[in-house]
């Protein structure tokens, strides 16, 4: 093994799911549609807005509140855009120091770290400025890629820029959007992590409780 690529939300940081929920409603208050209307529409529109189909976080807000009847003003939107990016640079800066420590172990010992992330515009805006930055040598988010796991699309991207071969990288992450099948299937050990979220309870290979679980791996390859 050479490589580490790691999944972002629920893996290294909380997923914020109960906090994503109550910002998404106040998103539609602020773009005076029906919250729970614009809740349903922007969950419904998660694989598009991924892949960045509808462009920046503006113009994705404005497109979902359009659907859900609203006609918001410029401000309305910025409003909602900006409760949405501070929900994203919150949740970047949750990383446990323990995740910290265990990726300047692996940083330390040689090894090449890779993201693989699922996510909207506005957290790839933030990621610079978080504290996990500095310790990936690349990232793949799925806005800039125009995949989503578990399209291989995706995984390749990061194995590309790495200069890795999938069989050479250990993947990491909780299951969500079948991340693990979709990791395993190009011959990568993948693992599940319960640290933030029990996402995938059926996964039948190896699962550990803490991302710092995996410190063993960075000395002992």
């Amino acid at each position: 093994m050479r490589a580490l690529l790691s999944d972002l939300f629920s893996t290294l940081v909380p997923g914020g799911d109960a906090e994503r929920d109550q910002v998404n409603a106040r998103m539609g208050a602020a773009l005076g549609v029906d919250s729970a209307a614009f809740q349903q529409a922007f969950d419904a529109a998660s694989y598009e807005r991924f892949i960045g189909a509808y462009g920046d976080l503006p113009n994705t807000l404005r497109v979902i509140a359009e659907r859900c009847g609203g006609t918001p003003t410029d401000e309305q939107v910025q409003e909602a855009t900006s409760l949405r990016r501070t929900l994203a640079q919150r949740l970047l800066g949750a990383a446990p120091a323990t995740t910290l420590s265990t990726l300047a172990a692996f940083k330390a010992a040689g090894w090449r770290i890779g993201l693989v992330s699922n996510i909207t515009a506005e957290t790839q805006l933030q990621w610079p400025t978080s504290p996990l930055a500095p310790y990936f040598d690349t990232t793949a988010f799925s806005a800039e890629v125009g995949a989503a796991k578990p399209e291989p699309a995706i995984y390749l991207t990061a194995c590309s820029a790495l200069g890795v071969d999938p069989t050479e990288c250990i993947f990491v992450g909780d299951g969500n959007d079948n991340e693990l099948p979709g990791a395993a299937a190009l011959g990568m050990r993948a693992i599940r992590t319960l640290e933030h979220a029990n996402t995938a309870p059926h996964w039948p290979g190896p699962t550990i409780k803490s991302f710092a679980e995996l410190t063993g791996l960075a000395v002992a390859q």
